[in-house]
């Protein structure tokens, strides 16, 4: 038996407990629970063979009573002393894919990050759209390149244009970006013909992943009029291993800031639903953003009851994202198109000059949110490496 040595200030401590799928060597993947700097088998622990499943789906698809359960056990098991089978090192193991995923939706509910897209794009023009204040925008995107933190990212190929080319080119993308988002994961489903309301979000929500929405500007430029992202976005979208229960952000609710105008009825909420999570984007090692999820103009609630108000079912397991955080100040904004004005203002990066992405840049992005001890808890990190359009190898992760 092992008593848990937490350390002081520790991200993961027992007001965090974060869910992922972890391996050792010569072992299947299964599920466990972060502590400290420890992974905690939870089949073993708690005897239970959901937790011997290689993805959270069997777990997550048992509802809210049961996460709740499950939690309260664990909080108090963790004060006790842990089987000496159960407990890993978190450096020692290998990290998967925390879900299968279902569908995945992406939003852009950032109103700084749509107005200075806006001011980019449409420079003689209203920096937002006439119906961006009365819906949270969105796309339905592509699951099946969603990939865990650790993942290498081939630089993708594809139509580009520029303004002064006289015709469309295919090849490797000149302008190949991030998009620094909040994930949410579905955990028990709606039936279709079914909306779920703001008020669902809490019961139908498992809980919240980072997401590095991966973009390659040029080719979405070209190819986004009139029905919107395609290939500029489908070739990955990379994901933190942890999946933080809602449970464990409470004390990070906040309200949204002000809706004017009002939205419509099925978009209002009883209560506030914004998270404060404080992101950090770390471009080769160098912090170059901290974008607040404060500031997001919609709410993960709204989000959720807009994606199902046509009648659009959901399923364990589906995400969706938030969209670029960004914030008012330069250094919070979310996405390398904004940092840079579009290539305009070039960053210092380990001395360099930098506007976009190049072969062998790594990407890191952290956040932090009020724990419910008065500490902070992370979410861990989402990171990856970019590999030339020609890669053949294998890629990790």
């Amino acid at each position: 038996m092992t008593t848990l040595d937490v350390p002081e200030g520790s991200l993961f401590g027992r007001d965090n407990l974060p869910y992922g799928v972890f391996s050792t060597t010569g072992s299947t993947p299964r599920i466990g629970v972060r502590i400290g700097d420890c992974v905690v088998d939870l089949a073993r622990l708690l005897g239970d063979d959901v937790f011997a499943a290689p993805s959270l789906n069997p777990f997550m698809a048992q509802g809210h009573g049961r996460w709740v359960e499950v939690r309260e056990q664990l909080t108090d098991l963790l004060r006790q002393d842990v089987p000496d089978e159960a407990l890993f090192a978190v450096d020692e193991v290998r990290l998967h894919l925390p879900f299968e995923v279902g569908d995945y939706v992406d939003f852009y509910a950032s109103e700084h990050h749509a107005s200075n897209l806006g001011r980019l794009f449409r420079p003689d023009s209203t920096p937002l759209m006439p119906n961006w204040k009365h819906l949270p925008v969105g796309y339905h995107g592509r699951a099946g390149s969603v990939v865990v933190s650790g993942t290498d990212i081939v630089r993708p190929s594809g139509q580009r244009k520029a303004p002064d080319e006289q015709a469309p080119t295919f090849g490797p993308s000149r302008r190949l970006d991030i998009e620094a988002e909040l994930g949410f994961v579905v955990g028990t489903g709606s039936p279709l013909g079914h909306p779920l309301t703001t008020a669902d979000f809490a019961t139908h929500v498992f809980g919240v992943v980072l997401v590095n929405d991966w973009s390659a500007r040029d080719i979405q430029a070209w190819e986004y009029v009139p029905l919107g992202p395609f290939l500029g976005k489908s070739f990955a979208t990379s994901i933190s291993p942890w999946v933080v229960p809602l449970l464990a952000l409470q004390a990070a609710r906040v309200p949204t800031p002000p809706q004017d105008p009002r939205p419509l009825p099925y978009l209002q909420e009883d209560q506030p639903r914004g998270l404060d999570i404080d992101l950090t984007v770390e471009w080769n090692g160098q912090a170059v953003s901290r974008p607040p999820y404060r500031e997001m103009y919609w709410s993960p609630a709204q989000m959720l009851a807009h994606m199902t108000a046509g009648g659009a079912s959901t399923r364990t397991g589906d995400l969706y994202a938030s969209g670029t955080i960004s914030g008012p100040q330069k250094d919070q904004r979310g996405a390398f198109i904004e940092l840079t004005w579009g290539g305009k203002e070039p960053l210092q990066v380990k001395g360099e000059e930098r506007t976009f992405l190049q072969d062998d840049d790594e990407v890191t992005i952290t956040a932090t949110a009020p724990g419910t001890s008065g500490g902070r808890i992370g979410l861990g990190e989402v990171r990856s490496r970019i590999l030339p359009a020609d890669w053949e190898g294998p890629l990790s992760g």
